[in-house]
């Protein structure tokens, strides 16, 4: 199957409640991993997946896909989940998450023929990458692809994303777009708390890009997003950021908004309470659509 497809909302949020799913299935059976995060940026990643990026599960390696780098290299719950359900990854791969011999590691590690453009893992590191792919797409003129770059808020404590931040608009990488998955939450604490990053939306207009603000847990807000990001390629040399405002653990009423489900795997009664939600937003999706 080729993408993008159509926008379908009520699809698109039956795909998400999928993908909540298998967050928990995963971190359940490995009995570790970063489902808080992971949940933050479903809608994110359900959008950008299946009704943005130009990719092919058949031919994951075709010259002309948009690349996808994951900054926030933890969440990879999420990450496998997106990737199993548009077809790069088998999904009874997902309960062998951070088993050993598995594919599916903690981190995510380089696997273009399963979809994973760059292994990742320390925070800060990733974006300079999604830089370097922007600017050799630049440099040999084939800006027919895009490069869209997964952050999270507590990682723009780190300097070096500045730097790049601060490369993307000097080399005027209109075809690179970072989304801020901004929960306000990382492993010690609220972000604000623990090193304080706001305004990040007057940040980067002060570094020359192009600025998106976003509920992120809204399906055709991130859409309308990504496609004024698309309409920006064309018509601007800046960068450009969507800040998605979140909430960690979003979806499952014991996790929302709770720094310690930040790196924390669910028991066997917490799997099955967060089952049961995920199940009953299901049915009334069908039964109210």
């Amino acid at each position: 199957m080729k993408y993008p497809i159509p926008f379908d909302e009520r699809e698109l949020k039956l795909k998400a409640i999928q993908m909540r799913k298998d967050i928990v299935l995963q971190t359940l059976h490995a009995g570790s991993g970063h489902p808080g995060g992971s949940l933050s940026a479903t809608e994110i990643l359900v959008v950008l997946y299946n009704c943005i990026m130009k990719h092919d599960p058949t031919d994951p390696q075709n010259e002309g896909r948009d690349r996808f780098i994951l900054s926030k290299g933890h969440i990879t719950p999420g990450y496998y989940s997106i990737l199993s359900r548009t077809g790069y990854i088998d999904e009874d791969e997902l309960v062998k998450f951070r088993k050993f011999g598995s594919i599916l590691q903690g981190h995510p590690k380089r696997y273009t023929q399963h979809g994973i453009e760059m292994s990742g893992g320390s925070l800060g590191q990733n974006f300079s990458v999604a830089c370097g792919m922007a600017m050799a797409i630049k440099h040999l003129k084939k800006q027919a692809y895009k490069v869209f770059d997964l952050a999270s808020d507590g990682e723009l404590q780190e300097g070096s994303n500045w730097e790049a931040i601060m490369a993307a608009a000097h080399f005027k990488l209109n075809n690179l777009c970072m989304i801020v998955d901004d929960n306000n939450l990382q492993i010690d604490g609220n972000t604000c708390d623990i090193m304080g990053i706001a305004p990040i939306d007057k940040k980067f207009e002060a570094f020359n890009w192009n600025v998106i603000n976003v509920d992120g847990h809204d399906l055709k807000a991130v859409y309308d997003a990504f496609k004024k990001f698309e309409e920006l390629s064309k018509n601007s040399d800046r960068p450009t950021v969507i800040i998605a405002k979140t909430i960690k653990g979003q979806g499952i009423s014991f996790m929302a908004d709770v720094c310690g489900w930040h790196g924390k795997a669910p028991n066997q009664a917490e799997y099955d309470a967060s089952i049961k939600e995920l199940e009953e937003q299901e049915k009334q999706l069908k039964e109210n659509s």
